[in-house]
């Protein structure tokens, strides 16, 4: 099994591409190689291989951390589980059930205006999972950008105390404390903890 992001930049031509396309392809290069694991089409649409399932959830948040990061963009991700049956070139001529379940569900998330969801063909995982993903992005929505930037920090260097990320940050503790609690990022890592558990029973 594999897992396949396919997403794409909300509000991109709002922007100009340099303020976006640069970090987007930085944080897609942490996880792969252009073009077989991850490659940017049609301008704002990108795809991302994750090799192992489990990971998938927490490259999304990043992802999406990494987005909300820029004053008034946002990202929109699918996340397929499934085979990769055909390895192309490029990961966007590659196939198997991991490229149609996330494709399919970007599709189905720009109509119902949802911006992150999974699918993997088992109808029970992605019932219970979609349904706290659903209620996840109501907050993950609202991160501001002074949340997205210090939760970006935190994923980034998760060893560090508050105090050291602060220094990053050029805010003191107390500001650390104060951004995490109000973007409930604790509550993301316990939903990625969940979401890894039940992953693993997936065959």
């Amino acid at each position: 099994m594999t897992s396949i992001l396919t997403g794409d930049i909300i509000h991109s031509r709002k922007k100009a591409t340099k303020t976006w396309m640069p970090v987007l392809k930085k944080e897609l290069t942490k996880h792969g190689k252009t073009p077989n694991q991850w490659e940017i089409y049609r301008g704002d649409s990108f795809q991302l291989e994750v090799k192992k399932p489990v990971d998938a959830l927490l490259v999304a948040v990043q992802l999406k951390v990494l987005i909300k990061s820029i004053q008034g963009l946002d990202v929109r991700i699918a996340i397929g589980i499934g085979e990769k049956s055909y390895n192309a070139k490029n990961i966007t001529e590659s196939n198997g059930s991991a490229f149609v379940n996330s494709g399919n569900l970007l599709e189905t998330l720009k109509e119902q205006k949802v911006k992150l969801q999974v699918s993997s063909g088992n109808q029970q995982f992605d019932e219970e999972m979609n349904l706290y993903l659903k209620l996840a992005t109501i907050i993950m929505d609202s991160w501001t950008v002074n949340a997205a930037k210090t939760i970006q920090k935190v994923l980034e260097y998760p060893d560090k105390s508050q105090e050291a990320l602060g220094k990053l940050l050029k805010i003191n503790q107390n500001a650390v404390s104060s951004r995490l609690k109000r973007a409930h990022f604790q509550e993301i890592l316990e939903l990625n903890k969940m979401y890894r558990a039940k992953v693993a029973t997936l065959t």
